[in-house]
């Protein structure tokens, strides 16, 4: 008969330790009933006697010290452990694993190469996809999520930053057309925009771009925003493009200034049982701090 029960081979050791079965289960936090019917059950199992009874307690036999020694090793073995997984709870370091849409991670990327040259122990893993990534399976550390705040139980959800672009052109495009001189002067202009199919169509910005202008002034359409940004950049009509992006397209000449109604909220959401250890609060706290000197907007 195989023996699979660790809980008998450490109540066999806690007794060849203490030589009682009484101060086997005050180590243990158990009855001594307990401590008896696993020894029991173990000497049954392994068809051999491991103690001697007598009046003072329980001697170890040549069989019961043997199995003190394995047990004793596995013992330290498994404390060992729980160290190790403890300190990595509370140590920056390890695999550091943040999702979030495509269209931010101009936003993120620098942010992240930053937190890890000051963590040199942590290895960023930044994975971008429009599917959601579950928190509770371990997918990931840290969520940044777009739209309305996340409802999904056993996660912490805290208000990050608002992406609001701004309706832009390049310079070719403002030379061969001029410049919108006002809301009602759109509709003779053309228009980059997301595609339908796309999760950012649904964004506010792209929302007021549909009511705004003709549907057929929105001449080139794209996957997400980096297209959309491409396209702008190409001179292929206006569209909208964050501020940070402008300030590497010099080209671009911004037409209408953010507005409040155009932007997307973002939100930090992390697993319950992952949001306190060191190395989730060091880059949450990092997050919020670069974000707030920006003044919470991209």
């Amino acid at each position: 008969m195989a023996v699979s029960n660790w809980d008998e081979i450490r109540t066999a050791f806690h007794v060849a330790r203490l030589g009682t079965v009484s101060g086997a289960a005050e180590a243990l936090g158990v009855h001594h009933a307990t401590v008896i019917r696993h020894i029991d059950a173990l000497e049954s199992a392994l068809g051999v006697k491991l103690f001697q009874r007598h009046a003072r307690g329980y001697t170890p036999t040549e069989a019961g010290l043997d199995l003190l020694q394995v047990a004793q090793t596995t013992d330290e073995q498994f404390t060992q452990l729980v160290g190790r997984i403890r300190g990595r709870g509370e140590t920056v370091a390890g695999d550091l694993v943040v999702t979030s849409v495509s269209s931010a991670a101009h936003v993120f990327v620098p942010l992240l190469a930053e937190f890890q040259a000051e963590n040199p122990g942590i290895r960023v893993r930044f994975l971008t996809s429009e599917r959601l990534f579950r928190l509770e399976y371990g997918e990931a550390h840290v969520a940044i999520r777009a739209g309305a705040a996340p409802e999904q139980p056993d996660n912490v959800v805290q208000p990050f930053f608002e992406f609001c672009p701004a309706l832009c052109a390049s310079k070719g495009y403002v030379d061969r057309h001029g410049r919108p001189e006002g809301e009602g002067d759109l509709a003779r202009h053309s228009f980059v925009s997301v595609d339908a199919t796309s999760p950012a169509h649904r964004a506010p910005f792209a929302r007021w771009l549909e009511r705004a202008v003709p549907a057929d002034r929105i001449v080139f359409r794209g996957s997400d925003e980096r297209v959309v940004r491409d396209a702008v950049a190409a001179g292929a009509g206006l569209g909208f493009v964050t501020r940070s992006e402008q300030a590497a397209l010099p080209d671009l000449v911004e037409v209408l200034p953010p507005r409040p109604d155009w932007a997307v909220r973002f939100w930090l959401v992390t697993h319950v049982d992952l949001h306190r250890t060191a190395k989730v609060q060091s880059v949450l706290t990092f997050l919020k701090d670069r974000l707030r000197a920006a003044g919470g907007t991209a």
